[in-house]
This record gives structure tokens, sequence and C-alpha cells, in this order.
């Protein structure tokens, strides 16, 4: 038996934080890629601690729903589920590339394929596009739009920017959209200036978040001037400094990601191939038919 095990922060005050996991876990467990799927936090229940305790499969796949390699991904998940030996180094990564590695839970005798988080897979590049395609309701959305993709930033830990330009840089090479552009709210170039780093009469903007929360709802639609108030609401677009802004709200909401999470199972050895093409076709087909 193989179990898939969904890791993610959750909190404790943002009921929403969680859904993503759930939902995600949700669509996998529909088709069928696995023998259990389980979703487990940080700031939630089931925790990181005990998850492995709940599975009957002796081979698990972890899959960290988390957008950067850092403290979380390096630290505490691999302390958490007890991975005997688990050292950052044995990723070999330059804060973007980090893949697999297969060790074993000291405590409970299983083997886990212990991977990368979702935000820096080469998949999570398509789910960003999808994003701007389903907030404009344009398969084609690109010619004549500048795309913005929004990042928290740190200067405590540079591996937190290097995702979002990874990304940024990945669409920028594909010459879809006329601009393409990292921003962030805590370090330069920031979010506050969106319109000043475009030309473009439409920018997009892609918040690189797993859920949708204070950074998302509230900071970024305030700091952008969509809004003086994100009680208030806000149209979508708004337009702010002659510029119309399409803002999609958190990446990791969009039904694509479970995509990425099947990619990264895949990468370390699960066979889901074809689960992953049936999640491919059901994403596209539920866009469609929403309009989105």
């Amino acid at each position: 038996m193989q179990a898939l095990v969904i890791a993610a922060h959750g909190s404790h005050l943002n009921a929403a934080s969680s859904t993503p996991a759930f939902a995600h876990a949700d669509t996998i467990r529909e088709v069928g890629a696995f023998d259990e799927v389980r979703e487990c936090f940080w700031k939630e229940e089931p925790s990181f601690r005990e998850v492995l305790r709940t599975l009957e499969s002796e081979e698990v796949f972890v899959v960290p729903l988390f957008v950067s390699e850092g403290y979380f991904t390096e630290q505490v998940i691999p302390r958490e589920l007890r991975l005997s030996g688990f050292d950052p180094e044995k990723w070999d990564s330059d804060g973007t590339s980090a893949d697999h590695v297969t060790l074993t839970a000291s405590d409970v005798e299983k083997t886990v394929h212990y991977c990368g988080p979702i935000g820096t897979h080469d998949a999570m590049t398509d789910v960003v596009v999808q994003r701007a395609e389903s907030v404009t309701g344009d398969p084609t959305v690109g010619d004549g739009f500048g795309l913005a993709v929004v990042g928290h930033g740190t200067e405590r830990n540079e591996n937190s920017a290097k995702a979002v330009h990874y990304h940024a840089d990945r669409i920028a090479d594909r010459g879809r959209f006329d601009e393409v552009r990292a921003l962030f709210m805590d370090e330069s170039p920031e979010v506050d200036d969106v319109t000043d780093h475009f030309d473009s009469d439409d920018v997009v903007v892609v918040p690189l978040f797993i859920a949708d929360g204070y950074h998302t709802e509230e900071d970024i639609p305030e700091d952008v001037g969509l809004t003086d108030d994100y009680r208030t609401g806000y149209d979508v677009p708004t337009t702010v400094d002659d510029t119309r802004i399409w803002y999609s709200g958190a990446v990791g909401t969009e039904d694509l990601l479970a995509d990425v999470v099947l990619e990264r199972a895949s990468d370390a050895g699960a066979s889901v191939q074809a689960e992953i093409e049936q999640v491919r076709e059901r994403t596209r087909t539920v866009a469609l038919a929403t309009g989105d």
C-alpha cells in the first residue's frame, strides 16, 4: 500500500488557511492515485507529528504545501515526522531545486519519500498562468497584458523570494505576456508600486501564496490601491493609475495545484502519471464549464 501526505501550515485564526490542503487532497482521492491520502498541519489537527501513525501504508509520499524551501521544509516537517538522517544537504538545492529524499520514519518503521515544496516545482509555473486565465476569463490571456507574480519576501530568508523570481522568469521566457515582473510585500521591488513597473494597460496580479488570508485578502488589495478598506470590497478589474488591475487572489486555491502535488510524488517514484492526466483534464473541463 502507498499513501500520500499533504503537509500544510494551517492556522488557529484563519479557517481558510487549510482549505487548499483539503480541496487538493479530495481531488487526489477522487482520481484514486493512492491507497490513502491524509492532510496534516503545523497549526491544526491532524498534526505533522501524528499523521504517520494514522496510516496503514508502509510506503508514504510526503509533499509540503509550502511556497519556498526554508525553515518548515528543512527543519520543522522532517523533525516532526521523525525522519532519521534527514539533512537539507541531501537535496543539494540552490533554493529552488529540492527534489526528494527517501528515509525511514524512526518510530513507525515506514519508508518515507520526502519531497521538496510544491512552490518550487516547475509545474507551479503552469498554475500561475492558469490563475491569470481564471481571473480574466480568457484562456489565451497574454497579448497586451502584464503579469505580476507577488511574494511575501523577507530579508531573513533569501529563499523566500527565489521561488517568485523562478516562476516569473520561466513565464517571461515563454513570451506569452508583454511584461512579467516579480514583486514583493516586504522587499523591493514592492507590490505597492505595481503600476510603476508596467507599461501595459492591463496587469494581472497573482500572489504566490498557498491560501487566501490576511495578506492576500487585506494587505495586497489595499497596498495595490484596489480599495482603501478591504471590507468594502473591490471590482475585478479595478483601474489604478490608468491601469486595469486583475487581482486573482492566492495561487494555491487554483484547482490545478492538485497536479503539482502529484507531480512531486511522481518525481519521488509514485506511479501516478495516469492520475496526473486526469487531474489536468478535470481542471480544464471545470474551467471551461464555469467560464473561468
